[in-house]
């Protein structure tokens, strides 16, 4: 499932965009400790494609994607 969510992102100089932590709908900070990978890709979860960031959060990878001018992260359902 594709979930909309605010992203605190380091914008440098040079262009680059690295996110620094997710702020999930119930106001909790989750901070990025690793991004292990940047590419271009498609969600095959929930649709979408954009810049994908495999990132480690609190242990886990996760997928979160820039798609165009809104960040998205593939949530899992139960």
């Amino acid at each position: 499932m594709k979930t909309y969510v605010d992203v605190i992102i380091l914008n440098s100089k040079e262009g680059k965009i690295k996110p620094l932590a997710i702020l999930w709908h119930n106001g909790i900070k989750y901070s990025i400790d690793k991004i292990s990978q940047i590419t271009r890709a498609a969600s095959t979860i929930s649709g979408g494609t954009g810049i994908r960031y495999t990132c480690t959060i609190q242990g886990q990878s996760r997928y979160l994607y820039h798609e165009e001018d809104r960040w998205f992260i593939e949530k899992k359902e139960y």
